[in-house]
């Protein structure tokens, strides 16, 4: 447990709207638009930011032209800009196009994995072995993420050792952080307070990053409750845009804005400009709005 009387004064905040916000908006969001957002999100000051998915645009059509969206943004800046990769095809086109920091996601839940990537837990392990070295051999940062951490909506209740075993492999993988991720909004503060304390004891030396959803409006509670107990790297979405296609249940992130409010409100630096940002949330839900009004969360 790494909680003390004196806190940190500063979290880190990993921005993944324009990919996990975006992929669940149905209707085309023109790359100019997405490119735009991501440049707005660049001048907050946020330093983190995942920008697309190399995923095959049969799975997921609105990310087809992540190509073109990571060629058009502007990189000149001191912001890392990451992608989510599902298998080694996605890291060689990550690699063609230059992207400088890959996320690789794993399920703690087997019927989740089958569902998003047709492979099981093990199958999707045994691919990360290929892709960390071909990844350290093209100078790409590679970060981990377990989906269904804190539960699964197919399969309810998820094993905490089933989540060590993930993150022991990505340990192993020599990952650079890895993502614990509520998948579908299922966790709650005490939840999420107790399989923090067994990640930190198990992985001292393992930054741990949470992603959480708001299905049930309890989404900043659990970052809360997170904080608390000692994470300090937190991963949200412009106007709580957000969901995996592939998981009922999952209607949107916790809202960036709301998180960097919050934080800035109880003393907690996050080194973004409030309010930046809530201008580009308001960019964000007139752009996905005008195109899918059902998907503009926030």
């Amino acid at each position: 447990m790494r909680q003390s009387e004196h806190f940190p004064d500063s979290v880190t905040v990993i921005e993944v709207g324009p990919r996990d916000g975006f992929q669940n908006v149905k209707g085309e969001i023109p790359t100019e638009e997405k490119v735009k957002i991501i440049n707005l999100l660049a001048t907050s000051g946020l330093k983190r930011i995942e920008a697309t998915s190399f995923t095959h645009p049969k799975w997921i059509p609105q990310l087809k032209d992540a190509a073109e969206v990571i060629r058009c943004i502007n990189r000149g800046s001191d912001v890392v800009f990451s992608a989510l990769i599902p298998n080694e095809k996605g890291l060689d086109r990550a690699i063609e196009n230059g992207v400088e920091e890959v996320v690789f996601v794993v399920s703690a839940s087997d019927a989740l994995n089958r569902e998003n990537f047709n492979q099981s837990t093990a199958e999707s392990l045994a691919e990360l072995a290929a892709i960390s070295p071909k990844a350290k051999r093209n100078g790409v940062r590679l970060r981990g993420a377990i989906a269904a951490s804190f539960g699964c909506p197919l399969e309810g209740s998820v094993a905490v050792e089933r989540v060590i075993d993930v993150a022991k492999a990505f340990q192993k993988a020599e990952v650079c952080e890895v993502s614990l991720a509520d998948t579908t909004g299922m966790a709650h503060p005490l939840q999420v307070r107790d399989l923090l304390c067994r990640l930190f004891a198990e992985f001292s030396d393992l930054p741990l990053a949470l992603h959480f959803h708001d299905t049930r409006r309890i989404g900043l509670v659990n970052v809360y409750s997170a904080w608390q107990i000692g994470a300090r790297i937190f991963e949200s979405s412009i106007a709580g845009l957000g969901g995996c296609p592939y998981a009922p249940g999952a209607p949107g992130n916790v809202a960036t804005e709301s998180l960097v409010y919050m934080f800035h409100r109880i003393g907690v630096e996050t080194g973004v400009d409030l309010e930046s940002l809530m201008e580009c949330s308001r960019i964000t839900k007139e752009v996905v709005g005008g195109i899918d009004p059902d998907r503009c969360h926030g």
